[in-house]
């Protein structure tokens, strides 16, 4: 089943097993410690629950950024879960959209087609949790 994100045009598809298992971990992570917390403490709680589901990640991967073939930096992926999806991690009241072309660049520059960007200040997860396929 496919539904049209109406933020950014892109289809978001809602058979992805993996990205379900990811989603599953973060709502577990929101059950035991709420909203409210620092990016970075959940995490490394989600990296907890992702050890105990058997998942494979990498946190804050860094990666080169080159523009017309020179290096000019370096950014960093919160989280690379099966070296298929990136994850980004936001705590925030308000929703901004840069967060999302934010993500979709990352997917662009790691050519990783599936990415999940999940708002932990969120009284429920699932209203915090964006999922976008390239």
């Amino acid at each position: 089943m496919n539904t049209q994100n109406e933020n950014s045009g892109l289809v978001v598809k809602n058979d992805n097993g993996l990205t379900q298992k990811i989603i599953g971990c973060a709502i577990e992570v929101h059950r035991q410690l709420g909203a409210g917390l620092l990016e970075s403490l959940y995490e490394e709680a989600l990296a907890v629950e992702f050890e105990l589901q058997g998942l494979q990640f990498s946190r804050q991967v860094e990666l080169p950024v080159s523009y017309k073939g020179k290096s000019i930096g370096k950014y960093r992926l919160d989280l690379l879960v099966e070296d298929q999806v990136v994850v980004e991690i936001k705590s925030v009241e308000r929703y901004d959209p840069i967060f999302e072309a934010q993500l979709l660049t990352y997917m662009r520059l790691t050519c990783k087609k599936v990415g999940l960007l999940i708002n932990f200040n969120s009284k429920l997860l699932k209203d915090g949790v964006k999922r976008f396929v390239l």
